[in-house]
């Protein structure tokens, strides 16, 4: 059976029972707590919910456009239907718009609209974060890189986070560092994430990184190993409450289903010729069953 599923009830559960209610820019409060951290055996598990469904073909486009494609042009993203990002887009004329809680004049939070000017040329994408970091640092190519020539190296880090681009980035990288090594002929890593929205982020963070480890394993010569993550502010907004107490009953009243299975194309060599077509055809969720989806807002 899915110990995703137990692991991810039980967070909620704890979230729900010991959280604190706090505001926050998006006007929408959160219940929130502290840190969380979460360990995985891939060799045991493949991580994908099944009380709940997850949209595993969106999920995995946008782990191939960061650290594959490395964009930030959130029309890669639409080509393929995949419309995550679309809040977060630069319009056509250089400016994103949102409205946002921020300090009046007698110090209390009011919603206000934003206006942000980027200019004309970051049009249609989320300005410097994610696959800009990706590709200007060039992480992705160094870490495949170190993985098969340096295996033993213990500075095997990905940052998403560079204080000289969050100015100019439209929403700073949540899941901001990952942290890789190779033992026993296994890749392991260890993500970390800032702000963790539990209901929509994470089910989506944690099986792109599962797939992410399990690809670059592929690539390298070698197995999947362990994923651990390590969550500050894991919080549940509170228009998201009811979809997760609904979630809960599901798990109290049905159980869990048995955990899916993760093909990849038994000819994919390198990470870069992966299939990222709106078809995602070398990864794939196989004996996935689920309760079916719950829909949550998104906070922006």
């Amino acid at each position: 059976m899915s110990k995703w599923d137990v692991d991810y009830i039980n967070l909620c559960k704890k979230i729900l029972s010991e959280g604190t209610e706090v505001e926050n820019r998006t006007g929408i409060n959160t219940i929130k707590i502290p840190s969380h951290h979460l360990h995985f055996d891939l060799g045991e598990e493949f991580p994908v919910l099944t009380t709940k469904q997850l949209f595993f073909r969106q999920a995995i486009l946008e782990m191939l456009w960061i650290y594959q494609a490395q964009s930030n042009d959130v029309r890669w993203l639409q080509e393929r239907g995949v419309h995550i990002w679309d809040e977060w887009e630069i319009g056509e004329d250089g400016k994103w718009r949102a409205e946002q809680m921020l300090p009046g004049p007698d110090g209390k939070l009011v919603k206000t609209p934003v206006e942000k000017e980027f200019g004309k040329e970051w049009a249609h994408t989320i300005g410097t974060a994610y696959g800009y970091i990706v590709k200007n640092f060039h992480l992705t190519d160094k870490l495949i890189d170190t993985i098969k020539n340096n295996p033993t190296d213990r500075r095997m880090v990905m940052s998403l986070w560079q204080d000289d681009y969050i100015p100019t980035a439209v929403l700073p990288s949540c899941v901001w560092s990952s942290e890789w090594d190779v033992s026993n002929g296994k890749l392991n890593a260890w993500v970390h994430q800032r702000s963790c929205d539990v209901p929509l982020g994470v089910p989506f963070n944690v099986t792109q990184y599962a797939t992410l480890l399990s690809l670059l394993a592929k690539v390298t010569g070698l197995e999947p190993g362990t994923l651990d993550w390590s969550m500050k502010d894991a919080h549940i907004y509170v228009n998201q409450i009811d979809g997760i107490k609904e979630q809960i009953r599901r798990f109290d009243e049905q159980g869990h289903l048995p955990a899916p299975e993760l093909w990849i194309n038994p000819e994919v060599k390198d990470f870069f010729e992966v299939d990222n077509s709106r078809e995602c055809k070398d990864v794939k969720v196989k004996k996935y069953q689920h309760m079916g989806p719950i829909r949550f807002p998104i906070a922006q």
